[in-house]
């Protein structure tokens, strides 16, 4: 007996092939009925045998699409109801959004052959996607996801196209992003001074590729943004990027033209090999060890023994690759400091000192976005997320909210992100930058109003900081007033702490939960810098335990950028003579006096760091965020857990940083290596972490904060916690400031008081 059946599916499942995967899968089992996507995922209404709807049901919730990822699904009898065949429905919008969005996918395997074949009607066309793969989020104006809910829809499809998308045997049914040559994006080649250089539309990544060898700088629209790109292999050339983005050390990212090339000069493993492949297809930061290659690695990756590596993810990065056999440059297409570009005046304008030529589309980007940057550690092979963007952008799946208001969190200052909680799901931004650039301040008060506009309704609460000069906590002010809605502010580190406990979902965690979070900076509840927090989680409470004892905060947010001012701080008076070699004489008068009147102190480990660097004389001055623990992790090429010493005594109590640099004074003028001073600083990290488990009987500790991107200190703590204590480590968002915002929310619905 024949009966009718609605299916309701949420999660990432528009913008993915769903609904044509949901019709061939009807038709396999003999059974009619409608598909389409609504505000709140993929509604299916199927009439058939019981038995057979069952089947299909099972099927298509064990095998979903590739790139779709399943949160709920639910099925359910309903009146008896008779279909003409099975159809795929436009969508309709009967409220308001409550779905997950769709990230932009990396370009299949089977459209990169495609694009690559000349018997082909895709040959060279670089816009080519289909239901597997392409822009997404990066050209969403509203939702569903319908093609005349993004960009593309400016491109009208050509016959050849029209009937690919209403082919149900055809792998482009229903794809919304569907072009071809014919109908499509066409690009263009511009010289700096914006004349158009005409070259025929077949030799054109020929003829990029030949510039690039000649060692001009080019900047590239690619389907996120614009990338600023050179031969890798040119010292000249990266040089001159470099002066031009006003970028003197930050290492930039290289893009390969394909996997065997890469494996070819670098040793990659298994887990890195699959990210690099991978749909979300980020940079993969990866060792330089048995490096066989030619790239100019100290013009690239200045004084570091890694290198950022991705694959061509897009059409146009893939054509180009096609026609190289040289690793390019390939970075963020802006001024250092700026936001990602995408827009073709703003190139031309903001860009034009920098790059010799443009290839420009006319595609408008809706959302630009960096590349996502992962890291795996050494040993233990665990995944670190540096950003967040491309591919990643704008979901998070391990949260189903219903907290009953409309929440909306502007997270922190440097690694900006928004989260967005106005219906059941979490969205979270791409990485948005540092807001002390106006640039970005614009992109991040843009994407706000982008989130709101998007789900059309507007937050009732309003979240920020507690830092009282944070551009997002006076923002946020601003916002609240001018919506007229609540606003709560909220501890950075507090939040840092919630964000991790929010991933693992341990609010609701029987035992006693202790939180470390370290990092470079964040406005204490004391009035003090805190950075290197234990905390005490129970009973849906949060508690600040024993820290890193205080040390000066001197010259304000200089001091995170000059190592050599940690260094002032924490040295003792022995070290007196050593450090002043690091000032000048009316520096070193100047900043005596300010320590000798100082009142604001400081917990930071990021500092701490700092210090160290310049203790060892690795960094006294930072070009680019980090850059000082950066090198200083560099310098470890292997280490032995039963050769390293604390340079603590007592590390249950009190963790002094004063005595960790004394301590790493004594070691340096013995004549210890370099390398085992800061495997031993390193160690000195980890077993405090472990002695303050231990002597308070924890078993479980959530680390959080910038200070656990460093993996060689993941690494140890790995190795070092005993089976009975387990780790938490943050697994779909990075441990910098950019969980912050999903913190933020985390704290304000589980903890706050």
């Amino acid at each position: 007996m024949r009966k009718t059946y609605k299916i309701l599916i949420s999660g990432q499942v528009q913008g993915v092939g769903f609904r044509p995967f949901v019709h061939s899968l009807a038709q396999e089992f003999l059974l009619t009925g409608t598909v389409s996507n609504n505000e709140e995922g993929v509604i299916i209404f199927v009439s058939g045998l019981e038995e057979s709807v069952f089947k299909f049901y099972k099927k298509l919730i064990q095998f979903p699409p590739p790139v779709s990822r399943i949160k709920d699904h639910e099925i359910s009898l309903i009146e008896d109801m008779v279909y003409d065949g099975f159809k795929i429905n436009p969508s309709k919008k009967g409220g308001q959004l409550n779905l997950s969005l769709t990230p932009d996918f990396a370009i299949c395997d089977i459209c990169t052959i495609e694009i690559s074949d000349p018997e082909n009607r895709r040959y060279g066309y670089p816009f080519t996607t289909c239901v597997n793969c392409g822009p997404r989020w990066a050209i969403t104006n509203t939702f569903p996801f319908e093609r005349n809910h993004t960009s593309i829809d400016e491109f009208e499809m050509c016959e050849a196209c029209l009937n690919e998308y209403t082919d149900p045997e055809d792998r482009r049914f229903h794809s919304q992003t569907n072009t071809c040559a014919t109908c499509g994006i066409d690009l263009f080649l511009y010289d700096q001074s914006g004349e158009k250089v005409v070259v025929p539309k077949a030799t054109l990544f020929k003829k990029i590729a030949s510039l690039l060898l000649e060692g001009y700088i080019i900047a590239i629209k690619n389907t996120s943004g614009y990338l600023l790109c050179c031969n890798a292999e040119n010292e000249e050339v990266v040089q001159q990027l470099r002066d031009k983005k006003n970028r003197p050390n930050k290492p930039f990212a290289i893009l390969y033209p394909s996997l065997g090339h890469l494996k070819d000069e670098l040793q990659v493993n298994a887990l890195q090999e699959k990210s690099l492949t991978s749909a979300e297809r980020p940079i993969n930061i990866i060792s330089l060890k048995g490096y066989k290659g030619k790239i100019a690695l100290q013009k690239v990756a200045p004084g570091l023994n890694q290198l950022g590596v991705m694959l061509p993810y897009s059409g146009i990065l893939q054509l180009l690759a096609n026609e190289l056999a040289i690793p390019i440059v390939a970075t963020s297409g802006n001024i250092h400091g700026s936001p990602i570009i995408s827009e073709n005046g703003e190139a031309l304008e903001k860009l034009k000192e920098v790059a010799d030529y443009f290839l420009q589309h006319r595609l408008k980007i809706s959302h630009p976005q960096d590349d996502s940057v992962v890291k795996f550690s050494t040993r233990q092979n665990k995944e670190v997320l540096f950003r967040r963007s491309r591919g990643y952008a704008p979901n998070y799946f391990n949260a189903t909210l219903n907290s009953g208001e409309k929440i909306m969190a502007l997270g922190a200052h440097l690694k900006s992100s928004i989260a967005y909680n106005p219906n059941e799901f979490l969205y979270i931004s791409q990485y948005l930058g540092n807001l002390d650039n106006f640039d970005v301040y614009h992109r991040f008060t843009t994407t706000a109003i982008k989130f709101i506009d998007l789900f059309e309704q507007k937050p009732e609460l309003i979240l920020y900081d507690k830092h009282p000069l944070y551009q997002s906590t006076q923002y946020g002010m601003e916002l609240a007033k001018q919506l007229g809605v609540k606003s709560y502010q909220i501890q950075h580190h507090k939040a840092h702490f919630a964000s991790v406990l929010g991933e693992h979902e341990l609010f609701d965690c029987a035992n006693p939960v202790l939180g470390v979070v370290w990092d470079g900076t964040g406005y204490g509840d004391d009035g003090h810098i805190w950075g290197g927090e234990f905390f005490d989680f129970r009973s849906k409470k949060i508690e600040r335990i024993p820290h890193f004892e205080y040390f000066d905060w001197l010259a304000g947010d200089k001091m995170a950028k000059e190592p050599r001012l940690s260094l002032l701080s924490l040295a003792g008076p022995q070290m007196q003579s050593t450090v002043s070699e690091k000032f000048s004489k009316e520096e070193w008068t100047i900043y005596q006096a300010l320590q000798k009147h100082n009142k604001l102190k400081t917990s930071s480990v990021g500092r701490l760091f700092d210090a160290v660097a310049s203790l060892l004389n690795i960094c006294d001055i930072n070009t680019y965020e980090g850059e000082a623990a950066i090198l200083l992790e560099n310098l470890v090429i292997n280490y032995s857990l039963k050769d390293c010493k604390s340079y603590l005594n007592d590390i249950e109590d009190v963790i002094s940083p004063k005595e960790i640099i004394h301590k790493i004074s004594l070691d340096k003028e013995s004549g210890e290596s370099i390398e085992q001073i800061i495997i031993n600083f390193l160690y000195t990290l980890a077993l405090s972490i472990m002695a303050m488990a231990k002597s308070r009987n924890y078993r479980h500790i959530a680390l959080s904060g910038g200070v656990f991107q460093n993996t060689t200190l993941v690494d140890m703590l790995i190795e070092l916690v005993p089976k009975e204590i387990k780790l938490y480590f943050h697994k779909e968002l990075s441990p910098n400031d950019e969980n912050i915002s999903f913190g933020q929310i985390m704290y304000y619905l589980h903890l706050k008081n």
